[in-house]
């Protein structure tokens, strides 16, 4: 060999965002003049460097260079030892390659950061945001979490109740909140809340977000039910103190200890008709539509019969009559009324017309059911609305065709055996493309919830 190396020193330490730097010393033990290149090896090469990074050599002489390490203050940079290694190539001998080798060890660092998706949410009786909490430190993270706000007004329900996370990673914890006091009249009232992230060692980091309860009926209701609960008050009190007296002259002139005699004599009675002689001959038939028919057949009555309205059950089921194939058929509520039911990829609505979808009616077959629920423009996920199911062959409703209630937005729905899929036509959106779920899973179908725009038309298959 011709050369000799020595690393000094040959373990060290350094602080993530700072920097360390070790000399390695070389000799030219050969006879020749050479020139040495250095190259580091490891998981801290990236952040090595070395100065000078080539260094000449006359025989028996020696060098020195210094290799700096400064990790970043990432969680990149692992905390815990790292071993490396120096390559040296001699220009002259490039096959003779020395490694010398050492060890850096990065010391930890913690910093955790969380943040409420979203910051703010609504509804009657419960509200769902999600916690996420990101590791930027170097090291795992242990944490547990609690919910706390003023007044104890909400219950929590976090899961899970305990993290643990990888450097750079992040977890998402789901929360449930409940107000402990159901608000049936009034106005919607603000409930700010705070859940802590808490580490063994560290003080805790509270999140804080708000939620919004709304009352379950109008605060305008409250005074209109005042209002005429206050006027049967007032009529009823008005009729018992002012009710009239009722008092016969009977009556009168019997308290006044005299006889009761008739003012005039009764009216002679009158002798009945006498009753009309039974005519032999049969009454004469009316004319006109009786309701009969050509051969004097009575037809029970004048009003014709209405067809009843055909479901997505009805149609489902004549499609599949003798059949083990899947099928689903749908229709949908536009304007004022119900259209005709639509099976395996038929649009349904009517798209471009500027006609949102209020209500939607599915049944399916072989699929062992279907179950669902919708989103509504303005509004969001409906909680008062619960989730719809129906068997195979029968209709499920989402949706709701109340005049005063909002359209469709988009939906949810799956099948508990095999896939389903639906393309959605949305308002100024035009066709969203078809979107499958996998195998009885749930996943969203229409207007992205941000743009609250309706659907006008869907086509579902399975």
């Amino acid at each position: 060999m011709s050369l000799w190396t020595s690393l000094e020193p040959a373990s060290s330490t350094v602080d993530p965002g700072s920097s360390t730097t070790v000399r390695l010393r070389v000799r030219n033990t050969g006879d020749i003049v050479d020139e040495y290149r250095f190259e580091p090896v490891g998981d801290l090469a990236p952040w090595a460097r070395v100065e000078p990074p080539l260094l000449r050599l006359y025989p028996g002489t020696t060098g020195t260079v210094e290799v700096t390490f400064a990790p970043p203050r990432t969680p990149d940079a692992v905390a815990g030892p790292h071993p490396y290694a120096l390559k040296i190539t001699p220009a002259e001998h490039r096959s003779a390659v020395v490694v010398a080798e050492g060890n850096v060890t990065v010391t930890p660092f913690t910093e955790v950061r969380a943040e409420m998706v979203p910051p703010t949410v609504k509804g009657w009786f419960r509200g769902r945001p999600q916690l996420a909490v990101d590791n930027l430190g170097n090291t795992q993270v242990t944490a547990s979490l609690s919910g706390s706000d003023t007044g104890d007004r909400i219950s929590y329900d976090l899961q899970p109740g305990n993290v643990q996370i990888e450097p750079g990673r992040a977890a998402f914890v789901k929360a449930t909140l409940r107000p402990r006091q159901i608000t049936w009249f009034g106005s919607k009232q603000e409930h700010p809340y705070s859940v802590a992230v808490r580490r063994s060692g560290s003080e805790p980091l509270p999140v804080d977000g708000t939620f919004v309860q709304r009352g379950v009926l109008p605060g305008w209701l409250t005074a209109v039910v005042s209002v005429l609960l206050a006027l049967t008050i007032a009529f009823v009190a008005i009729w018992v103190t002012n009710r009239p007296q009722m008092r016969t002259q009977a009556q009168e002139k019997l308290e006044q200890g005299g006889k009761l005699k008739p003012d005039s004599p009764p009216p002679p009675k009158e002798k009945a008709p006498p009753a009309p002689e039974k005519s032999e001959e049969p009454p004469a038939k009316p004319e006109g539509d009786g309701g009969g028919d050509a051969n004097g057949e009575g037809g029970g009555g004048g009003e014709e019969k209405q067809p009843e309205e055909k479901t997505a059950a009805d149609a489902v089921r004549e499609l599949s009559e003798g059949s083990e194939d899947r099928h689903i058929c749908y229709r949908a509520y536009v304007g004022d009324s119900w259209q005709d039911p639509v099976c395996d990829g038929e649009e349904a609505g009517e798209a471009g017309q500027g006609t949102p979808i209020k209500s939607l009616d599915i049944a399916v077959t072989n699929t062992q059911g279907v179950t669902g629920t919708g989103a509504f423009v303005g509004e969001g996920w409906r909680e008062e609305i619960p989730w719809s199911n129906a068997d195979d062959g029968k209709d499920m409703y989402f949706g709701s065709t109340e005049e005063a209630d909002p359209a469709l937005e988009g939906f949810t729905y799956k099948v508990f055996d095999g896939a389903v899929c639906s393309d959605t036509y949305v308002q100024d959106k035009q066709w969203l493309g078809e979107v499958c779920t996998d195998p009885g899973q749930f996943k969203y179908h229409g207007s992205p919830m941000e743009l609250n725009l309706p659907l006008e038309a869907v086509r579902l298959t399975v």
